[in-house]
C-alpha cells in the first residue's frame, strides 16, 4: 500500500506525518519503528497520526521510534498545526487538537505557533512515579550517584536535572539509565539543562523511547517549571535546545505557553 506523508521538524525535532482520517494504518507500533528508522526509513524522532475527534478540531496520535505510544510533544504539535494549514485541510489558525495528554490549543501567528500546553503537575502519582509528594530537587541513585531531580508531567513525565557543565554532560550514558528508573513505572524524559540567568536556560534532551533529541518542547517547558520550583528562574525564559531557541511563558493562569516554528521538510510517498 502506498501511503503519502510528510516530513516536518521543530527545532531539529523532526516528524513523519500521515493523514489517517481513513483509519487505513494498522499495527502502527511496527510502522513507527520502520517509518522512523533512519537508515531503513524516512527518519523521524516520532510518527504523528492525523485522526478525525469528536472532542475538538482534530486529533493528533504520536509513535516513538521503539514503537511505543507517546502522550503528548510540544514540538510535534506545532508541526502538526502547520502541516494541517499548509495542506488546506483546514484555514483555521486557531485550533484544539485531543491528544492522550488532553486538549491543546494552537495558535499559528506568522512563522510561529504558540501552544497552550496546559497545566504542569508535580504530585509524583501524576508523573507518574512511585515516590509520594512533589519531586523537587529529590536525591536520585543513578549509577552509584545521587543526582537533585525535579519532576514535572506536561501530560508526559519529564525528570529534570540542573547540570554546571550541560554541553560536556555525559547524556548518552545518564540518559537511559534514568529513563528506565524503577521509579518510574511508564519511563520518563529526562532534561539536563544549566541556568544561565533567570530568564535564559540552555537544555539537552533524552527523550523516552526515541534518545537524545535536538529539541523537546514539553521538556522546554517541563524544563521552565523546575526552574521556577527551585527558585532558579523567572515564569518567562528563553530555552535554547541543540535545534535553536523556544519561548516559555508559564502564565498567571497556571497554565504553561510555549512559542516557536514549525518548517515542512518535503512531501512524499512511501510503499508500506
Amino acid at each position: 500500500m502506498n501511503i503519502e506523508f510528510t516530513k516536518m521538524h521543530g527545532l531539529g525535532n523532526d516528524f513523519v506525518i500521515i493523514d489517517d482520517r481513513g483509519e487505513r494504518l494498522a499495527d502502527v507500533g511496527k510502522l513507527s519503528q520502520k517509518l522512523c528508522h533512519r537508515k531503513f526509513g524516512i527518519g523521524a524522532d516520532q510518527l504523528l497520526l492525523l485522526k478525525d475527534s469528536a472532542k475538538a478540531d482534530w486529533a493528533m496520535l504520536i509513535f516513538n521510534p521503539d514503537g511505543s505510544e507517546a502522550e503528548m510533544c510540544g514540538n510535534g504539535v506545532r508541526c502538526f498545526a502547520r502541516y494541517i494549514l499548509d495542506r488546506g485541510i483546514s484555514s483555521q489558525h486557531d485550533m484544539n487538537i485531543e491528544t492522550k495528554a488532553g486538549l491543546i490549543t494552537t495558535r499559528v501567528r506568522g512563522d510561529m505557533i504558540e501552544v497552550d500546553m496546559g497545566e504542569p503537575h508535580f504530585e509524583g502519582k501524576e508523573i507518574p512515579s512511585v515516590i509520594k509528594g512533589r519531586i523537587v530537587s529529590y536525591p536520585l541513585k543513578v549509577m552509584g550517584k545521587e543526582l537533585p531531580v525535579t519532576c514535572v508531567s506536561m501530560g508526559n513525565p519529564h525528570t529534570i536535572i540542573f547540570v554546571e557543565d550541560v554541553e560536556n554532560f555525559p547524556v548518552e550514558r545518564y540518559g537511559p539509565e534514568i529513563e528506565n528508573h524503577s521509579v518510574f513505572p511508564n519511563r520518563t524524559n529526562v532534561e539536563f539543562a544549566r541556568v544561565i540567568s533567570d530568564r535564559e536556560i540552555t537544555m539537552r534532551v533524552w527523550e523516552r523511547g526515541a534518545g537524545e533529541t535536538f529539541a523537546c518542547g514539553t521538556g522546554a517547558c517541563a524544563t521552565l517549571v523546575a526552574g521556577v520550583l527551585n527558585r532558579l528562574t523567572h515564569k518567562r525564559a528563553t530555552v535554547h535546545l541543540l535545534g535553536g531557541d523556544l519561548n516559555i511563558l508559564w502564565g498567571e493562569d497556571g497554565h504553561v505557553y510555549m512559542t516557536g516554528p514549525a518548517v515542512k521538510v518535503f512531501d512524499g510517498i512511501m510503499d508500506i
